[in-house]
């Protein structure tokens, strides 16, 4: 797949749209922009496991790659969950095995510039599609949530 990038500028410190990012109640509220109900089972931490699951407990099974506080956050994808089961193994996984999400922040006059880089993987082109159209409405919500006072 080719490479995806999404970028947006928030008028609020790295710290802050760190925090509205991975917190999970803002968490939730963001990616809302993907699918109703979704959220995320996970520490956060490097090398830990992520489940990002939708109000049917569907969505994808993941891994921290890496974790470096308010700057920098990768997550590769390994596989599916389809109501609440794992699956690594069949077709649909290998499609998503190895994709990868980058969140890069960076401050920029004062304010902060969030990067997400998306590849790696062969993903289907009507879900690519999805992203493109999904990704400017998530980081809106975003940047709306960071900046509140």
């Amino acid at each position: 797949m080719e490479k995806k990038q999404f970028k947006i500028t928030i008028n609020a410190p790295k710290e802050k749209v760190w925090n509205t990012l991975w917190n999970d109640a803002t968490y939730r509220e963001w990616t809302a922009a993907f699918a109703e109900g979704s959220r995320a089972e996970t520490d956060w931490q490097k090398g830990s496991k992520v489940l990002f699951l939708d109000a049917k407990n569907s969505g994808m099974v993941s891994t921290i790659a890496e974790n470096k506080s308010n700057e920098f956050m990768s997550i590769k994808h390994l596989g599916i969950i389809k109501e609440g089961v794992e699956d690594l193994d069949n077709a649909e996984s290998k499609q998503w095995a190895g994709a990868f999400e980058n969140y890069t922040l960076q401050t920029v006059k004062g304010s902060t510039e969030l990067t997400v880089d998306m590849g790696g993987a062969d993903i289907p082109k009507e879900f690519m599609d999805y992203f493109i159209m999904a990704w400017p409405k998530a980081l809106e919500k975003l940047k709306e949530l960071a900046e509140k006072n």
